[in-house]
């Protein structure tokens, strides 16, 4: 009906039955691009136009042969649908990569899952799954079929996001390809020496059984006795008399008295002989006062003083047990807190360990993989007995004893499994290492290699593996990659080139799970013999590697085997956690097998906490799922979210702040749908204006565009969306909605269509429609493909073309002094206009009739530019006048101004207040300026007349 009343017009027109309309005269943009991007709905109907297009293999394609840039994706673990923190980090994988893309590099994007480990036995568990009902091989079976069905549910997730990648041919931890060359990798650390069998304390979790990594550790507050143990002196060497003489130390772990082997001392210390009633203690004399206060030693004296040294190889005797402790020297003590003597015990920690060594003691660790006392501990009350449960028994048997001088309570941070979230504790047992120190130099210089973002990272990465102690790779679990270890009848472990490879090609073809499914004799190659088994009987290995030796392989399982990949990769990109993770295991087995990082610049970014601070738990009820984001919102407003934030530290993220970002998309959308609908009768082949052509605002305009093309380009390079974000949404907001395309209805409504005002301005709106699409398309892909669909361009997907490019003019410097200058006056224009509203002196701004007395320096640079500056201010009447102002003017810095109502009538085309209103005879209702653009655009109305 709508289209039959237009064509009905037009013909009545034509034959003089009716009067063309004012608003008929005028150009008002019209365009089908809509106010409400619908994206819940609009987003899905992209993405299923991408897939069906393959527009991922085809924008790579278009880049064959470019520079590269890989981007190696670390690899989420597959359990459960994706939060915000995934969203985070693949987004901005997401906008990398899309960018790197546009901007001329071959740059695909494989991404990964990591599939193995204690939290998908969890789950089974949880499910009612009973382990010990199974075979090894059908319960990691049920843990793989579990591992897919969670990779499906987080790549549709993914895929929702609008991440760009190769969906069809992702790297999977469980693969039996990338589980062959992990078993490679493996191999060439043990041939190369970093590989060996050891008892040592590591982290071990009694609640899970097993090993933990450093990064699998997690610290929470915990409730720990304090207390204050004499140890008596046995042999004093001649430096003390054992009679009532005692060596004091601090624990907050009673439990592990009972496995004491004896008391380190710093050698460089001083140490104090103190008598307290009538016994003597030793402490160290930078600790003294502390220990008297805590004590409550009201009198007390210092009988001698020695240094930690004088000490070394003296003994004394346990509080408990009829055994000897003896004291050695180490630096490891410090004067920080307890009395400068430390309780040791070799099986319980890392120190202890390596000052046990150094003295010749044995590794004494009487627990079980549950936390339990064994029978090897010297007490048989304790065999049995749950480690913690065992503070509360020691303590009253030192109390006993008379050793025990006090007992307290205190709350400390102290380190938990960071999946069962329950405590752990150092033990000694027998594991398999990978060493770091032998490789800890040429790692640290691989580190120098690398670029870093933020700088920080470098230090923190650096001091990580300068302080890191051998990495514990075996794990007691089952769902994971088998150590690829035989061991001979005599108990030797057997690993050699050959049976590596053997392996790895029967895990190529079947998957790891053949190490449960076939017998040694299967494993082994064919023939295989060894001095150590002369009857020919081989043992394999039940534990499994570490789940970050996994992830910790996928430089040589993915990117150094893949074709479409390369090794080293040109970045890797995760969250601050994992400089102790995935970034810290990768350069090991990178560097011990290869000699080189593997990586060559680091990105890492904060996690999202709620808007107060907080990390997301269900328990707070703060969780935003994406998904339902998704829904309400649609995925432009996470991806616009992870562009609007500093994601190198902590960000935030609630219902409020993507509400906040929702409508900063709003406002970028109805941007650019004014200026689709302004250019919707433009045709850049035809009515472009060259640039030496355009008008001088328009220039300023199209410069101030090119600037912010080039500082987006930058900022990408530097992956800094959030500046990327800043300067485009300032550019829409400043430049164009607040002062170009605030006066551009003027121009574009009232000017004649092909006139050359509004073509120049049509040429730079349109520049700016196109270039400003292209440049956010990394971040909002949905939307700029929406708006593409409505350019007149030869490519049919804005993904597919190129990022602009940064144009050099010769009167840049020039025309930005210049229009600043002028800003710099029309800011003090809006303030005396803004003023004579106040005073209800006019309305609206073209109400006004505006007289400048400009300074000379403004004056200037006004006759310079030559433009339409009353059209610009947005006032019916402008007057620049020279010499002294009136003394009603307002001065301010740029000049003196008199702001009074304009005379006239109001123009109902235009809106201006004239004074010429009827001075065309033909069309009397019109201004002297309309009424030429009318006569010259519609001749015919000259004949048939003009109506409201």
């Amino acid at each position: 009906m709508i289209k039959l009343a237009l064509f009905l017009g037009r013909v009545f027109l034509q034959k003089g039955i009716i009067k063309m309309r004012v608003k008929d005269t005028l150009n008002l943009g019209k365009t089908k691009f809509k106010m409400r991007g619908n994206l819940p709905v609009r987003e899905a109907e992209w993405q299923k136009d991408w897939q069906d297009n393959n527009l991922y293999s085809e924008r790579l394609k278009l880049n064959e042969g470019k520079p590269r840039f890989d981007l190696h994706d670390g690899p989420p673990f597959a359990n459960g649908n994706i939060h915000m923190g995934h969203a985070l980090n693949k987004i901005s994988k997401d906008i990398i990569v899309r960018f790197k893309n546009m901007a001329g590099y071959y740059a695909p994007f494989v991404p990964g899952w990591d599939t193995h480990g204690l939290p998908i036995e969890q789950q089974l568990t949880k499910q009612g799954v009973d382990r010990k009902q199974l075979s090894r091989a059908e319960y990691r079976q049920l843990c793989e079929n579990f591992a897919r069905k969670e990779i499906k549910k987080q790549m549709a997730d993914f895929k929702r996001l609008g991440v760009s990648a190769d969906w069809d041919h992702p790297y999977i931890t469980l693969q039996a390809e990338y589980e062959a060359e992990e078993i490679r990798l493996f191999g060439k650390m043990y041939q190369q020496g970093y590989i060996y069998k050891g008892k040592k304390p590591v982290y071990w979790s009694p609640s899970s059984e097993s090993t933990l990594a450093e990064a699998e550790v997690e610290y929470h507050d915990v409730k720990s006795p304090s207390i204050y143990i004499a140890f008596p002196v046995k042999d004093g060497k001649g430096l003390l008399d054992p009679e009532n003489t005692y060596f004091l130390i601090w624990t907050t772990t009673p439990w592990t008295i009972p496995a004491n082997q004896g008391i380190t001392v710093n050698p460089a210390f001083d140490y104090s002989l103190v008598q307290v009633g009538d016994k003597r203690y030793v402490v160290g004399t930078d600790r003294l006062a502390a220990v008297a206060q805590a004590l409550d030693w009201q009198n007390y004296q210092v009988v001698q003083h020695f240094k930690g040294s004088d000490l070394d190889q003296l003994v004394a005797k346990h509080p408990l047990y009829d055994q000897d402790a003896l004291l050695m020297n180490a630096r490891h003590v410090t004067a920080s807190d307890g009395t400068g003597l430390v309780h040791t015990a070799s099986g319980f920690g890392e120190d202890d360990y390596n000052v046990a060594q150094k003295y010749g003691l044995p590794v004494f660790s009487p627990l079980d993989n549950k936390g339990c006392f064994t029978e090897e501990v010297p007490d048989p009350d304790l065999v049995g007995m749950f480690y913690d449960d065992a503070n509360k028994v020691v303590s009253e048997k030192l109390e006993k004893s008379g050793n025990l001088l006090k007992l307290s309570f205190f709350m400390h941070s102290y380190p938990h499994d960071w999946r069962t979230k329950k405590p752990v504790i150092y033990r000694a047992t027998t594991q398999w290492f990978a060493s770091i120190a032998k490789c800890r130099q040429q790692i640290l210089d691989q580190i120098d290699q690398v670029d870093y973002s933020p700088a920080w990272g470098k230090v923190r990465l650096h001091n990580m593996i300068k302080d890191r102690g051998d990495w514990v790779i075996s794990r007691q679990r089952a769902w994971g990659v088998p150590l690829p270890i035989f061991y001979a009848e005599d108990g030797t472990p057997i690993v050699t080139p050959e049976t590596i490879e053997h392996i790895a090609q029967i895990f190529a073809k079947e998957g790891s799970n053949a190490w449960y499914k076939l017998t040694v004799q299967e494993l082994l190659p064919a023939g295989f013999t060894s001095a150590h088994s002369p009857n020919g009987h081989f043992t394999k290995e039940t534990d499994i590697l570490d789940v970050w030796f996994d992830s910790g392989s996928s430089h040589q399982a993915v990117m150094a085997k893949r074709p479409d990949l390369r090794f080293p990769a040109d970045l890797y990109l995760e969250g601050s956690d994992q400089y102790r993770g995935w970034f810290n295991s990768s350069l090991i087995t990178a560097v011990t097998t290869t000699g080189k990082a593997p990586y060559r610049g680091i990105l890492s970014q904060g996690f999202v906490l709620d808007d107060k601070g907080h990390k997301m738990s269900k328990s707070l009820g703060n969780v935003i799922a994406p998904d339902d984001i998704i829904k309400q919102m649609g995925a432009e407003i996470i991806r616009l979210w992870v562009a609007s934030v500093d994601a190198t530290a902590d960000v935030a993220v609630s219902n409020d702040i993507l509400s906040q970002t929702a409508e900063s998309y709003r406002k970028i959308r109805n941007t650019f749908r004014y200026m689709l609908a302004n250019t919707s009768d433009f045709d850049p082949a035809a009515d472009r204006v060259a640039y030496e052509e355009l008008n001088s605002i328009d220039q300023y305009i199209e410069v101030r565009l090119n600037d912010l093309v080039k500082q987006c380009l930058e900022s990408y390079e530097k992956y800094d969306f959030n500046a990327v974000y800043k300067s485009v949404f300032a550019f829409i907001a400043n430049d164009l909605s607040a002062f170009y395309l605030d006066f551009a209805k003027d121009v574009l409504y009232i000017e004649g269509k092909n006139s050359h005002t509004r073509r120049s301005m049509q040429t730079v709106i349109y520049d700016a429609t196109s270039k400003i699409a292209k440049v956010l398309t990394p971040i909002l892909p949905h939307t700029m493909e929406e708006i593409w669909s409505f350019l007149p361009e030869a490519d049919k997907y804005i993904q597919l073309t190129n990022m602009p490019a940064v144009l050099e003019y010769d009167n840049r410097q020039q025309l930005l002094a210049d229009w600043q200058q002028f800003l710099n006056l029309r800011d003090d224009v809006l303030k005396v206009l803004e003023a004579a509203r106040e005073q209800k002196l006019i309305g609206k701004s073209f109400e006004a009739a505006l007289t400048i007395y400009p300074t000379q320096a403004i004056k200037a640079v006004l006759d310079d530019l030559k433009a339409n500056f009353r059209q610009i201010l947005i006032v019916s009447k402008l007057t620049i006048e020279e010499g002294k102002a009136p003394a009603n003017a307002v001065q301010l810095a740029n000049g003196a101004f008199v702001v009074e109502h304009a005379p006239g009538e109001v123009c109902p085309r235009c809106r201006m207040i004239r004074t010429d209103l009827g001075e065309d005879r033909d069309l009397p209702m019109l201004c002297g300026r309309c009424a030429k653009i009318v006569k010259d655009n519609y001749p015919e109305v000259v004949q048939e007349g003009l109506e409201e």
